[in-house]
């Protein structure tokens, strides 16, 4: 049975059909990308386009071959005979599409005026399109999707109406309108500015490195044209949250593609500076700066000067701020020259920003000779000094300990007209009270307000600490109330903690207890606040009080009563454990020191040995040896090298204990790491330690060390002499201690470690005979059959066994902490 094909009526001949194309093939874009994409090529729209016209010929090429086959079939039969079932399907489909085709032509004709095929040029009807197009059955198209696809339009969402139109193809084909070529050669976008706040959110939250391919990914399908608007807003965003390494990725991945290299922008790197000279970055400044000066169209202009030389100036960098100062003078280097403009000359003078630059790098080294120097520059260019220039100068005759010529500057500065600020009333203020003119500081104050200069929080709070180190506290808590209204850069708990120091400063440990005392009228407390108390405690003999603070802060109960934050952030920090561990040990409270030390290791903080290797020498000394051991496998554990004077207790105990072998490797150990102790200080520890170490002890000692033959190294070599001097030396068995009455050791902040300088021997006692408590004897550490001794089962006896390590003995404690709470619980 024929199939019945229903033939449509041939349309009359168009002159402008191309009768190279009888049929309309389309060729599957898809698959000639992943064709293009497994052969290595990166398939570009324009290569795409190419392949798939050439795939276009290639197909009518192949009709028209097939239609000449038929028609020489044809002659050669000498008749026309019925066609075949599959000839006749091509034919009818070739006679549609024509038919379709010239349909489509003279409707467009019709509605649009002559512009055929664009019916963006005029009013697109496409209601009278559905109406004259009869032959099409299939559905109506629907007004309420032309009106969403009009919504989508006007609203500039391009991703969703990439997504709309052709999906996942849309959106590789438009690599070119996402921050591609065409980019460049339009303006200002409607949308960039929504563009533009997403990117920077994305970034901050992100926070993705240079290197990693989500960055570049998140930069490149932003669809946004990098233009230098754009990227001042990118980089402004950025640098208001303090994320300057983004800002610093951002410009540095635009202007290295190739289509943003050659449009490079002075502004742009002027505002990046900006940003690293607020996050305090002068490195990375100093780095875009000499970029900049190496591009002729990024050289530095005045306003980029002021920007590197600020931010060098807050630094401190004097020296790379005189090279500024140099290259603004110089002209460019032949690189940065554009030969089309041999005759251009950027050299620059400073100004008086540049100058007081200067005086501010000054500053933190307090080299006033720079202040003459500075004057004497703008003298000879004509500049005027302002009222910075000398609040400036002022600040670094502070800072060299001149207050003469503080008090000059500022008679010049009054002299001249100038009207002085705030911050250079703070400046007199710190003078008056090195000076110790407290009564002229309270009248520089008074003055200021009377000239109705607005003061800021520093003045008063500079003059606050004044008073407080007079021994005046309730005349500063009125400056309290002048502080509480104004606009505070720091909570008001940091300056009460400032208070409380200066009145321990000065010696009035009243009145800073006073002050902690009515400060929970005004504000919490923070740790801040209690660590300075902690301290003030400790170096005061209050034990008690310190003891009570420090365990208040520790239960939620007490931080109510103490109006203090209950949420963690006033839990100890390393600080308070050190001061705590401190005040413990200048009272002899050794047992609440071991067991502020055990919280301490459980928290997970350290101690400094460096600052704080003197307490566990002391608590060593009082019997608390396996503390000493802790901390010195504590430190092998993080991979730091022990004090020396750890090192050094611990020769001393195991020589208490005969054990020769041990003490022969910590020597090795300490020739090994080069540590340097001299002749003198060893024959002091000895001295020192004479109750417990014996004359015969020493000898054994020296003989060991002659058997291991290690009298090479200079630690050994000093050892050696001390051990000959003390063993050759007629002195009876039990020599005495040295003559010299030991001092209580009021070390500083920044040395708090054991010193043998001299013949004085720092420790805690102030006179050994009168004060210090003899230790326990060597039976408190004598173990039983158990092998345990009577400070618990972590430590092992001293003879014929190795310690346990630091891990080890953590882990007991935080077993002996679960048994006491759960025994606790039990009890409650």
């Amino acid at each position: 049975m024929q199939m019945q094909t229903t033939m449509l009526p041939l349309p009359p001949q168009n002159p402008n059909t191309n009768p190279k194309y009888p049929s309309q093939f389309e060729p599957d874009t898809r698959r000639i990308k992943q064709k293009l994409v497994r052969k290595g090529v990166f398939p570009t729209p324009k290569i795409v386009h190419a392949l798939r016209k050439k795939e276009i010929q290639k197909a009518n090429r192949k009709a028209n071959r097939l239609t000449q086959a038929l028609e020489k079939k044809r002659d050669e039969e000498g008749g026309e005979k019925p066609l075949s079932e599959l000839e006749r399907q091509a034919m009818d489909a070739a006679l549609r599409v024509r038919a379709a085709r010239e349909e489509y032509r003279s409707i467009m004709r019709e509605f649009n005026g002559g512009f055929a095929g664009r019916p963006w040029v005029r009013g697109f009807d496409v209601k009278g399109l559905a109406r004259v197009s009869e032959e099409y059955k299939g559905k109506k198209l629907r007004v309420e999707y032309l009106e969403e696809f009009r919504e989508m339009l006007s609203a500039g969402n391009s991703e969703e109406l990439l997504g709309f139109v052709g999906g996942e193809d849309a959106e590789e084909e438009g690599g070119l309108v996402k921050g591609g070529r065409k980019g460049l050669r339009y303006g200002r976008r409607e949308g960039d500015e929504s563009r533009v706040r997403m990117l920077v959110h994305r970034l901050n939250v992100l926070n993705l490195s240079k290197r990693n391919w989500k960055f570049s990914r998140l930069m490149s399908n932003t669809n946004i044209v990098f233009t230098e608007d754009n990227l001042l807003k990118i980089i402004e965003g950025l640098g208001a949250v303090g994320n300057w390494m983004q800002a610093l990725f951002v410009v540095e991945w635009v202007y290295k593609t190739d289509h943003y290299k050659h449009h490079k922008s002075r502004f742009v790197y002027t505002k990046l500076l900006a940003v690293l000279g607020k996050a305090r970055r002068p490195s990375e400044a100093l780095d875009i700066f000499n970029e900049m000066r190496e591009d002729y169209f990024l050289y530095p202009d005045m306003a980029a000067y002021h920007s590197i030389a600020v931010t060098l100036g807050q630094a401190g960098q004097v020296k790379e701020l005189l090279k500024v100062i140099d290259y603004m003078r110089q002209r460019p280097s032949k690189k940065a020259l554009n030969v089309q403009r041999k005759s251009w000359n950027p050299c620059l003078e400073p100004d008086v920003v540049i100058y007081n630059a200067v005086l501010n790098a000054c500053v933190p080294c307090g080299d006033w000779k720079g202040v003459f120097w500075v004057l004497g520059q703008m003298r000879h260019s004509g500049l005027k000094p302002s009222g910075a220039t000398y609040g400036l100068a002022m600040e670094v005759m502070l800072k060299s300990g001149k207050y003469d010529l503080v008090h000059k500057f500022f008679g010049t500065m009054r002299r001249g007209g100038l009207a002085p600020k705030a911050l250079t009333y703070k400046v007199l203020v710190s003078c008056l009270w090195a000076e110790g003119k407290v009564n002229e500081a309270v009248e520089a104050v008074e003055d200021m307000e009377r000239r109705g200069v607005v003061g800021t929080a520093s003045v008063y709070y500079e003059l606050a600490c004044c008073l407080c180190n007079n021994g005046r506290w309730k005349e500063a808590m009125t400056q309290i109330e002048k502080l509480k209204s104004l606009p505070l850069s720091r909570p008001l708990e940091v300056a009460f903690t400032g208070m409380i120091q200066s009145c321990m400063d000065g010696g009035y440990v009243r009145d800073g207890i006073s002050i902690f005392e009515n400060m929970q009228e005004y504000c919490t407390l923070n740790i801040g606040t209690i660590n300075v108390m902690l301290k003030l405690y400790g170096c005061n003999d209050m034990f008690t009080k310190a003891k009570e603070l420090f365990e208040g802060i520790k239960m939620p109960e007490a931080r109510y009563d103490m109006n203090l934050d209950c949420h963690g952030v006033n839990s100890p920090d390393a600080y308070t454990y050190s001061l705590m561990l401190e005040a413990s040990a200048i009272s002899l409270q050794w047992e609440y020191f071991e067991h502020v030390y055990k919280e301490m290791a459980l928290s997970g903080f350290q101690l400094d040995q460096n600052k704080h290797a003197w307490l566990l020498v002391e608590a060593s000394r009082a019997g608390m040896m396996h503390l000493l051991e802790h901390a010195f496998d504590s430190a092998l554990e993080a991979g730091e090298l022990p004090h020396w004077s750890i090192f050094t207790e611990m020769i001393c105990q195991t020589l208490i204990c005969h054990d020769f072998k041990r003490a022969i490797t910590l020597v090795n150990s300490m020739a090994h790491v080069s540590l340097q102790v001299s002749e003198k200080q060893w024959t002091n520890l000895f001295k020192r330690n004479s109750d417990k170490i014996s004359i015969e002890e020493l000898q054994k000692l020296r003989q060991c060390l002659n058997d291991k033959g290690l009298m090479s190294e200079p630690i050994v070599t000093n050892l050696s002499k001390s051990l000959c001097y003390l063993c050759g030396s007629n002195i009876p068995t039990e020599y005495a201690l040295c003559d010299v009455t030991t001092k209580l050791s009021t070390f500083s902040e920044e040395d708090r470690d054991v010193s043998f300088n001299g013949d004085e021997c720092f420790s805690l006692e102030e006179n050994v005979e009168d004060i210090f408590d003899p230790l326990p004897e060597l039976s408190r550490f004598r173990i039983d059959e158990s092998g345990l001794d009577d400070y618990g089962s972590f430590e092992h006896a001293f003879e014929g066994s190795e310690l346990p390590s630091a891990s080890e003995i953590l882990e007991r404690w935080k077993e002996g902490e679960m048994k006491d709470a759960n025994c606790t619980q039990s009890m409650l």
